[in-house]
């Protein structure tokens, strides 16, 4: 006999997590369906312990600009502090009862198991069916997208998941992928001392990004003594020996498979409410609604694999399932953040982008180095803003901020996509000195209004 709720939430992921949190809070009786770990892919084996490593990885390589600036430092490099921390500090060993705890305690009433759609507003697992009075909320993220090269899937290669678990390091490390997840991991396994070497199948790294990026990425991680390798594509696997198309062979004693998210759709039972279960994303509209009675947020939508996204989607399916006002889903201004050392923030469309879109397009560029703050900043200071506006409407429709605290740095240039803020009141504003984000006013300024 199937048990009513008012609502169902399938995939407890960052998204889903928020919604059957926030539907409980409200009073709302909500079961929580997860298989794996509640929180997602983020707390677990991504933003949360991979930036861990990184502010280690960090600190290695600022002990190593103290030389001619600062006096004489050797420093050495420890990965058990690290782990120790991953372990203890970030994923209580990979153990979400915590997360099922702060849920319960809300009201919502967990199950542990692998569910499906069984029709509109019901979701079975289990052998247990579950309808929901308002409907489900689809939050089932994406995987590790493992492309079908000859020879990999007899491999023991691993993904970010087997990356951020690492207890001891390799000697030496191949990675498939120059995307945000496998630079992020290359930079900072290189800097414990793992000789790292990066194969990109496209013709630069970053390629979603713009081309200043990847120029400014590669010329970064080749300093560092990560070989790069662009243009590539991988021809077939051999134990931990890479064969490429053009018969270039790379062995190292691990290799990373970073080549994006694959959103696992085929599986959830979409078919029973009317969408296709082949498809790469779920559709949703403005107010993240899949179908009558069902919404989706998260990965699983398509737009990022970016706990930002699904928080930013959580909240609006939460107003529209609580019949609260609100604005639909606006990604115009959709931020990302690549955080390598320098980190490199963009926010909404790159040049090219602008112009497939027909935007009559004005760009300016200004090297951090040649700001005052850059000056000051010395070693370790590459980067630079780049903006990307529309003449005709006098407002920012992208930017990219690259840093060391690019990531800071893009807040300004995100609200002022995201709220149009014409181009000539951006080139009269006061922009505090010396900052990094005074390199803003120095690019806004040659923009013609």
């Amino acid at each position: 006999m199937a048990e009513e709720v008012d609502v169902i939430v399938l995939g407890m992921g960052v998204g889903g997590e928020e919604v059957g949190g926030r539907l409980a809070d409200a009073g709302l009786s909500v079961v929580g369906i997860e298989n794996r770990l509640v929180g997602g892919e983020c707390p677990y084996w991504g933003c949360v312990p991979s930036k861990m490593m990184i502010r280690g990885s960090g600190l290695l390589a600022e002990g190593r600009r103290i030389n001619g600036m600062a006096g004489s430092a050797e420093v050495f490099p420890d990965w058990a502090p690290v782990a120790k921390r991953i372990r203890e500090e970030a994923t209580d060993f990979w153990d979400d009862k915590v997360a099922v705890d702060r849920f319960v305690k809300r009201g919502g009433r967990f199950v542990r198991g692998t569910g499906k759609l069984a029709g509109p507003k019901a979701v079975e697992v289990d052998g247990q069916t579950y309808t929901a009075r308002k409907g489900v909320v689809l939050g089932t993220g994406t995987k590790a997208a493992v492309p079908p090269i000859p020879g990999l899937a007899e491999t023991d290669f691993w993904t970010n998941k087997e990356a951020i678990e690492v207890e001891e390091l390799p000697s030496s490390l191949t990675v498939l992928g120059g995307g945000a997840i496998g630079l992020e991991l290359a930079q900072m396994f290189q800097r414990f001392g793992v000789r790292v070497t990066v194969i990109e199948a496209m013709d630069r790294l970053m390629s979603y990004e713009e081309p200043e990026s990847s120029d400014l990425i590669t010329e970064v991680l080749q300093r560092d003594g990560v070989t790069v390798h662009t243009g590539c594509r991988a021809d077939r696997v051999d134990g931990m020996t890479v064969h490429l198309a053009d018969g270039r062979e790379f062995t190292s004693e691990k290799l990373l498979v970073a080549t994006g998210r694959t959103a696992d759709l085929h599986k959830l039972g979409l078919d029973t409410v009317g969408l296709d279960p082949a498809a790469k994303a779920i559709t949703v509209d403005g107010h993240m609604r899949a179908a009558d009675g069902l919404w989706a947020v998260g990965d699983c939508t398509g737009h990022g694999a970016f706990t930002h996204m699904a928080m930013y989607q959580a909240a609006i399916a939460i107003r529209d399932i609580l019949g609260q006002e609100g604005p639909p889903a606006d990604y115009r201004a959709h931020p990302r953040v690549t955080f390598t050392d320098p980190e490199i923030g963009s926010v909404g469309l790159t040049e090219e982008a602008a112009r497939h879109q027909g935007i009559h397009v004005q760009t300016a560029y200004t090297k951090l180095p040649e700001a005052t703050r850059g000056w000051i900043h010395k070693v370790g200071n590459d980067g630079f803003i780049k903006l990307v506006a529309d003449r005709d409407r006098d407002v920012l429709v992208g930017a990219t901020s690259a840093g060391p605290t690019g990531g800071e740095v893009l807040s300004a240039l995100a609200v002022a996509v995201h709220a149009q803020v014409p181009v000539h009141v951006l080139q009269h504003m006061i922009y505090a000195y010396p900052t990094f984000h005074r390199a803003i006013e120095a690019a806004v300024q040659q923009l013609e209004v």
